[in-house]
């Protein structure tokens, strides 16, 4: 049974009970900010189903003192989005989590796995899709919107059980436990330092114009930041790489050049200009986008077989193992990533070290 929680009090009320689970989802709102806005809280306690409005004052702080407490599982679905929203509105993330996405990847019942299929394929349970374009801020929620949440949260105990009877059975649960950690710290430290390095465009750029994106991209980071504007917003990727890639010859030229784009920051201009044009301290260290070459090709390619035959061995989903981004880091680099830390190297270095090329 699903309750409408309307005070602080009566949520501290019920985290006396102390129970040893919880089940947690989220509805938020991005599409016009930089930080998530939290809009509701839904939490499976025992038999019931806490629908939370962290609208009221001191909800969120007493929100907080269940996601702090270390001695009670936090049971999410795909949480990354709603761990940031977590860390924004209550300045705590909820340890430990055990993640069903994750989970049922580990456990070789399907990779990237939505909600509604998980819970389809655990329970045998169809679930309806009808709220999750609604406007969850406004006040009162309409019954269909109420009914939409408590589901997102009424079936995750028992797709917990069974994920996690099968991870014993496999003996991954430390697998779980370190991806749930490694998920959890990626949203504590979630500056990108080189975020010019994923633009796609970066590639076909010389040294000095990607040290002029990336200028740009840490720029643009900061303004959404501390705006709460979504980057788009402040610089769009289009314009941050044609300024990279044939920068203007001064403010003048900027401000000509800016007139072409209808959504172009000009009110910024100032600011651009200084971004484009100032060294960063850390320039030196900054790794560069490069195109892949026929060589580099082939050695990624015998990289990405290793890592099927090896995944097809552990009767995982493909990706799970080893995303092409991160072998591509292994290939330049010759230095294991982070993200592949833990048991992922344990499986993969023995099979992938021998095939680099020599360097």
């Amino acid at each position: 049974m699903a309750y409408w929680i309307k005070t602080p009090a009566e949520l501290d009320e019920r985290y006396r009970q102390r129970p040893t689970r919880i089940g947690l989802d989220t509805e938020f709102i991005r599409e016009r900010t930089y930080w998530p806005q939290l809009a509701l809280v839904q939490m499976a306690v025992g038999e019931e189903i806490l629908l939370i409005d962290p609208l009221i004052p001191g909800m969120n702080e007493a929100l907080a003192t269940w996601l702090a407490d270390t001695s009670i599982l936090k049971i999410m679905h795909s949480a990354s989005e709603d761990l940031v929203t977590f860390k924004v509105a209550c300045g705590v993330l909820p340890r430990p989590l055990f993640d069903t996405q994750i989970g049922a990847a580990l456990a070789g019942i399907g990779g990237g796995m939505g909600y509604q299929k998980l819970v389809n394929a655990i329970t045998g349970v169809t679930l309806a899709k009808g709220e999750t374009r609604s406007d969850w801020m406004r006040r009162p929620l309409s019954e269909a919107q109420l009914d939409y949440a408590a589901d997102d949260v009424e079936y995750l105990f028992a797709i917990h059980e069974a994920i996690d009877a099968r991870l014993d059975e496999l003996d991954r649960r430390q697998w779980l436990q370190d991806d749930a950690e490694r998920l959890l710290a990626s949203v504590e430290n979630d500056e990108d330092r080189w975020p010019h390095v994923a633009m796609r465009s970066a590639q076909f750029m010389d040294a000095a114009a990607q040290m002029r994106l990336l200028r740009l991209l840490r720029w643009r980071d900061v303004q959404a930041r501390s705006s709460d504007k979504p980057r788009s917003w402040i610089l769009d990727n289009e314009l941050a790489a044609l300024l990279a890639r044939t920068p203007p010859a001064d403010m003048a030229a900027l401000d000509k050049l800016m007139e072409g784009f209808p959504k172009a920051p000009r009110k910024l201009l100032s600011p651009v200009w200084e971004a484009l044009t100032t060294p960063l301290d850390d320039e030196a260290d900054a790794p560069l986008a490069l195109p892949g070459t026929d060589s580099n090709k082939q050695a990624l390619k015998r990289l990405q077989d290793a890592v099927s035959a090896r995944t097809a061995e552990l009767g995982l989903p493909d990706g799970v193992l080893a995303s092409r981004k991160h072998l591509e880091s292994y290939l330049e680099s010759r230095q294991w990533p982070n993200a592949l830390a833990g048991w992922r190297r344990q499986q993969l270095e023995p099979v992938l070290a021998p095939l680099l090329p020599a360097a």
